[in-house]
């Protein structure tokens, strides 16, 4: 879709979408959990996330792709939604994955969910916008399907999504300005952290929008395998912004019990700060 309305002059994460971001992740999670990626219920994760960010406005499209894993070739499915003030503009790009860990029963609630409905409620945010002038770039919002592993990270095993969503940036030839992975931020104990294998230009944007907007950010020096990796080795600037300090990771207690509204008001303050400086 095209920006119907014009850009303010400062964008604003309020607590109203907080509490949209949280009751979509809780629907996706009481719902549509395991939601594995290549399996019949992560098919339905995708119907779903599919109908419930159009019915919030968004222009959202299916993106099915074949992987090969170590079980196999199989069907996943990323979605995408758009938001284009012209052809030529650069791209803002916004990533979260929604698949679950297999094996582990794992409900994924703030690994996979709660970014999940941070994006759409960013998307809702979007749509408000007005202000004297349009904004300097495109927005994509990517929903990814297999970022994570069935057994360990490799060239076939995890990151499946990501792969195809950076594939296909490529091969239209977008010019992308920013690519901002978000994962696991509805921690109710948050600590967002940008670990050391992302963009810098992007890791010192994000310090000094968490200093602007009162939201504490962290840098790590240790690496960390995400999303954010297959885009950067498509040469576009990325960043990962996620919350590792997550005691319930990939196992049964990651449950709505421990994502916040909170939280998700403060990683989205963060993430339209980002988006403030980006789109001027």
């Amino acid at each position: 879709m095209f920006f119907p309305l014009l850009l303010a002059a400062a964008l604003s994460f309020t607590g109203r979408n907080a509490a949209s971001a949280y009751d979509y992740a809780r629907d996706l999670t009481e719902n549509h959990s395991p939601r594995d990626a290549g399996t019949v219920r992560g098919r339905l994760a995708a119907n779903w996330l599919l109908d419930t960010a159009s019915s919030a406005g968004l222009d959202v499209r299916r993106d099915a792709f074949w992987a090969d894993t170590p079980f196999g070739r199989r069907n996943m499915v990323n979605l995408t939604a758009e938001f284009k003030v012209g052809n030529d503009a650069e791209w803002v790009v916004l990533v979260s994955h929604y698949d679950t860990k297999p094996g582990t029963g794992c409900p994924g609630a703030n690994d996979g969910a709660s970014t999940t409905g941070l994006l759409i409620a960013l998307g809702e945010m979007l749509q408000t916008w007005h202000g004297d002038k349009l904004p300097s770039c495109n927005v994509m919002f990517v929903w990814t399907d297999g970022e994570e592993s069935m057994k360990a990270y490799g060239p076939d095993d995890g990151l499946w999504g990501a792969r195809h969503a950076a594939q296909t940036l490529r091969r239209r030839g977008l010019k992308v300005k920013a690519v901002i992975v978000l994962d696991m931020l509805g921690d109710d104990d948050l600590a967002i952290t940008v670990p050391g294998n992302c963009d810098e230009s992007l890791a010192k944007m994000a310090l000094k929008a968490g200093k602007r907007c009162g939201v504490k950010v962290s840098r790590l020096e240790s690496k960390v395998t995400d999303d954010h990796v297959p885009f950067a080795e498509a040469g576009f600037p990325a960043i990962d912004l996620i919350d590792f300090e997550y005691p319930h990771w990939h196992t049964p207690e990651d449950t709505m019990q421990h994502v916040s509204e909170r939280s998700l008001e403060q990683s989205g303050t963060l993430i339209a700060a980002m988006l403030d400086e980006l789109l001027k």
